[in-house]
Formats: C-alpha cells, structure tokens, sequence
C-alpha cells in the first residue's frame, strides 16, 4: 500500500528539487508494443501520430511533457486484421503521477464465427464439428442455422464436416471448407435428406 503513495511522492520530490536548482522535470511517453503481426498501426497521442513497424517492441513520442502536461495515448489506426489497444490503465493522465510513462500497447489478429443454413433436418441427433479445435454443435430438429461457439483467427482454416447423422437422414455439407477472411463466415450449406431404406 505505501508504494502507491511513494511514487508520486518521488516523483513530485524530483519535480520540487529540480525547480529548486532552476530546471524543469520533463517526461517522455513510451511504451511496449506486443502482437503485431501486420503493418499499418499508428498511435497517437494529443495530435501527434506515431507510426509503429512490425517487429516494434517499444516505442517513443516526439518530445516531452512537463509535469502536470496531460497525455492520452490511443490507437489511430489498427494493422489489416488485427485490433490493437492501448492499456487503459496506464494510457492517460498527467506527467509526474508516476516516475516515468510507460503505455502498454496489445495487438491481437481478428477472429470471427463460423455458421451457415440447415435445409431439411427433421430428426434429432446431428452433430457437426470444426476442424480438431473448432468444437462442436449438436444440432436440434428443425434447426435452421448454426454457428460455432468457438471463433477463427484471421488466415486460419476451417473444415466444418459432419460428425454424425440424425436419425433417418442424411447431411451433407456444402462450402465447408476455407481460409478465414475479415468477416464472418456464413455460406456454409447443410443440407438433410431422408436416408435410402430409412
């Protein structure tokens, strides 16, 4: 609990000493970025931008703030195919509330959903799945659509397939298989008929 109060209290010491000797306490804004995996992100902070190359691990704004000078560091611009964000615990207040600035930035690669229509399923007991880490779905009489519960990152395959038949029928699937793009994906065709000799 004492640290809390004894960083502010340094750093307002280090501002009172520094004025004392006729300088003033000035302060960057850094910060980390992690995750980018495309080019494009840019921040920016009070008007000024910053653009962040992939493979960026820190980074530095222009200049520096005074103490008491607010700051808000946001993301300007996201990369192609990801969302970045910068830690709102750390990302505003004023220079000399703590000892430095240092604002986390987390970038991570859109992810969407994957469903399609139901034509003809009149019994229970079909069951569709994604891949070997896409899930499941048990699939009720009558249902119309589904949509997996767990999302696909940008780029990554998918291969929805049944894993079992209802009850007298059978299901086909019809473009099941793809790479995931920017949106949702929501072409996918299964399609139930009645079982030969069922």
């Amino acid at each position: 609990m004492k640290s809390s109060f004894l960083r502010p209290a340094l750093a307002l010491a280090l501002a009172a000493g520094l004025a004392a000797c006729g300088g003033t306490a000035t302060f960057g804004i850094n910060g980390t970025v992690a995750g980018q995996a495309y080019p494009g992100l840019v921040l920016t902070n009070n008007g000024v931008d910053l653009p962040i190359a992939v493979g960026t691990t820190s980074f530095s704004f222009p200049g520096s703030l005074e103490y008491g000078d607010a700051y808000k560091v946001l993301v300007k611009t996201n990369p192609p195919h990801q969302t970045c964000e910068a830690d709102p615990r750390y990302n505003e207040g004023t220079a000399g509330r703590t000892a430095a600035i240092n604002v986390p930035v987390q970038c991570i690669v859109n992810a969407f959903s994957v469903g399609g229509k139901i034509t003809g399923l009149a019994a229970e007991g079909l069951v569709l799945t994604n891949g070997t880490t896409g899930g499941t779905i048990n699939v009720v009489k009558d249902a119309t659509v589904f949509v997996f519960a767990n999302r696909v990152a940008f780029d990554q395959s998918y291969g929805v397939t049944i894993l079992a038949q209802p009850t007298g029928q059978t299901c086909s699937v019809t473009n099941g298989v793809g790479l995931m793009g920017d949106a949702p994906v929501e072409n996918i065709l299964v399609n139930c008929t009645a079982s030969i000799g069922g």
